[in-house]
């Protein structure tokens, strides 16, 4: 069997085919452009990788998972995007639509850092914050999908007066601690950033008691920052709950291709 797998990230698109990760038969990134032409670029990559059983999409949302389709996004031009029908009648394969932070989780589940685990959290800080996860083995959905980024979090404006970037919340945990708040600031000490994710990683903990969190994206690649994050959530904590542990990816920077790849997969074998 060949599966499609697609990584559509606000910043760039990662395309894979294969059936995981000892199984990438070929693969390529670009840069997130226009929709009709990203769309378009990707289909024509898996297209010229022959036959495929299945593709799955992991997005950047919001996303309406029923419709496949992105949609309010403050990204320029995507509002309203169709991604998963447009990429399903171009290839005439099913497709399998999530977002891009639970495509990620999913592969954590089947080849990384939370093989064995029922219930874990993936958060990803990268451009924006996102985060997807599992309960008792199941991909976590309700009315639509987790927002971790756009939780809010104690903003300390003494310590931090930085307004936020956020277009919808201003000072969202996005808003303060995602990479482009970063480079807005200007000057974020690790200690000011490993704050605002210990403070929205311990809010997951209190209300989905997680026994992993798979912490990655970009800004996490800055060395001592996930070490800081670790000892400031159990700070935080002050004994009161266990802080289960906090790791990188096991699949590294190809998590949510990867998972991509097994949703395809699910596709087909969940009917």
């Amino acid at each position: 069997m060949a599966f499609g797998g697609i990584e559509a990230g606000g910043t760039k698109w990662v395309c894979a085919v294969g059936t995981g990760p000892d199984d990438v038969r070929d693969s390529v990134v670009f840069p997130t452009g226009a929709p009709e032409e990203t769309i378009a670029r990707a289909t024509e990559f898996l297209g010229a990788n022959g036959a495929l059983d299945a593709v799955g999409v992991g997005s950047f949302g919001p996303v309406d998972l029923r419709l496949g389709r992105i949609t309010t996004t403050p990204k320029p031009g995507w509002r309203d995007t169709d991604v998963a029908s447009v990429v399903a009648a171009a290839l005439g394969v099913p497709v399998a639509f999530d977002t891009d932070v639970n495509a990620a989780a999913l592969g954590e589940h089947r080849w990384g850092a939370a093989r064995g685990l029922d219930t874990f959290v993936y958060v990803t800080v990268g451009t924006g914050i996102g985060g997807g996860g599992m309960v008792e083995g199941r991909l976590l959905h309700g009315m639509q999908h987790p927002e971790i980024g756009h939780m809010r979090v104690p903003h300390d404006r003494a310590r931090d007066p930085f307004d936020g970037i956020c277009p919808y919340h201003g000072d969202c945990l996005e808003g303060l601690a995602a990479g482009e708040a970063m480079k807005a600031r200007g000057d974020t000490p690790l200690e000011l950033e490993a704050e605002y994710l210990a403070l929205g990683l311990l809010n997951v903990v209190t209300v989905l008691s997680p026994q992993l969190i798979v912490l990655g994206g970009g800004v996490m690649h800055k060395a001592g920052l996930l070490e800081l994050v670790r000892g400031r959530m159990d700070e935080l904590a002050a004994g009161y709950v266990a802080v289960p542990d906090v790791v990188a990816p096991g699949l590294g920077d190809r998590a949510g291709v990867l998972g991509a790849l097994e949703l395809a997969r699910l596709a087909l074998t969940d009917g």
